[in-house]
């Protein structure tokens, strides 16, 4: 870990001495990190420097053990990687320069997508964009370390937000919306191939959820990686629409809803008659509140490798413990599994369903 530690650890040890302001904020030379500056700095906060090499020392310790029991008991553990990172980070504060930041330091463009049905104004997600001119030079050595590291987290590696690594959408930095962006191509196979170069023998997922090209399509069949299908999103559009069951291959993964979705019993709540009713028809149920585990089984029962159903769903929940709403601040990623909630009931449903459908 020595390659991210150090300057993680004195990036913390900062944050904590100039209290929590965003590192553009910090005095001139150490956000510049001129070099006999950041020396002294160490110097100084050494002690809260090897504070924070502590703490991710006992987190990697406790994590390899439940990873350990987990594998032990036959689960693989699926690591999400966000395609990017946050500007306020130890990555972008060390590598200004593999960002398209000006002489400042500060971003001249963010990262985003355009407006769609789910958003009149699109979404402003504000982190920095990677200058990929640069990191090619290097055969983007930052990336293919941010994968070795990650290979060894987790059993699968699921790369968010896919796409950007074909074609990103990049706005500039003043916007207040999405609106103002435009799509740049991006460094597409040349990133792939440095990938799976650091990945090995780890299996990834791509999350090709979005402005799906013809590129895209013909990027991601080219990796092998399986793609994502939704079945939540599977009722718009007809027939021809992926997410339907009868337009899966088997490289690919099926969702009910993911983490950035409303909860299968809220969603199907909140749509139209005629979705509702062309819904309840593809999966032979007479009333809509059958609909969440009728999505379950028919997910299961789909050719797909593999199939992914939040906890949420197996206990039909509402909204309320949906996990995250992008684009929003606050209240997110806050539910949690309480003890008692899998009851011996439920346990034998998924067991029987599980069973049913060889999985």
């Amino acid at each position: 870990n020595s390659f991210w530690l150090d300057d993680y650890a004195l990036f913390m040890a900062a944050k904590r001495q100039f209290n929590d302001k965003e590192w553009l904020r910090w005095p001139k030379e150490i956000m510049l990190r001129e070099p006999q500056t950041i020396k002294d700095l160490l110097k100084e906060l050494q002690e809260q420097v090897d504070f924070w090499k502590f703490c991710q020392y006992k987190f990697y310790s406790q994590w390899f053990k439940l990873k350990k029991y987990a594998n032990d008991n036959g689960i693989r553990i699926i690591g999400d990687i966000p395609i990017y990172v946050a500007f306020d980070s130890a990555d972008v504060w060390v590598n200004h320069d593999l960002f398209d930041l000006d002489e400042m330091r500060r971003p001249r463009h963010v990262a985003g997508v355009p407006p769609d049905m789910f958003s009149e104004t699109g979404q402003l997600w504000g982190n920095p964009i990677y200058d990929w001119g640069k990191m090619e030079k290097d055969n983007f050595k930052w990336w293919q370390a941010r994968i070795r590291n990650n290979a060894k987290l987790y059993d699968v590696i699921r790369i968010d937000h896919f796409i950007g690594i074909v074609n990103y959408y990049s706005i500039p930095a003043n916007s207040h919306t999405a609106k103002t962006g435009e799509w740049v191509m991006g460094p597409g196979e040349k990133l792939i191939n440095a990938i799976n170069e650091a990945a090995g023998d780890i299996k990834i997922i791509a999350e090709d959820l979005g402005n799906v090209t013809p590129k895209v399509r013909r990027i991601l069949k080219e990796s092998g990686y399986p793609g994502m299908r939704l079945l939540q999103m599977a009722f718009f559009g007809g027939s021809d629409n992926e997410n339907l069951p009868f337009n899966y291959d088997s490289n690919c993964v099926v969702y009910g809803g993911t983490h950035d979705n409303e909860t299968l019993k809220d969603f199907f709540k909140n749509q139209s008659r005629e979705l509702i009713k062309y819904a309840m028809d593809f999966l032979n149920i007479k009333r809509r509140r059958q609909i969440p585990w009728a999505i379950i089984a028919c997910a299961y029962q789909s050719v797909a490798d593999t199939v992914i159903i939040q906890m949420q769903d197996f206990l039909g929940l509402d909204n309320s413990a949906r996990i995250n709403t992008p684009s929003t601040i606050g209240g997110n990623w806050t539910w949690r599994l309480e003890k008692g909630q899998i009851t011996k009931k439920l346990e034998s449903k998924i067991r029987k369903i599980t069973k049913l459908y060889g999985r």
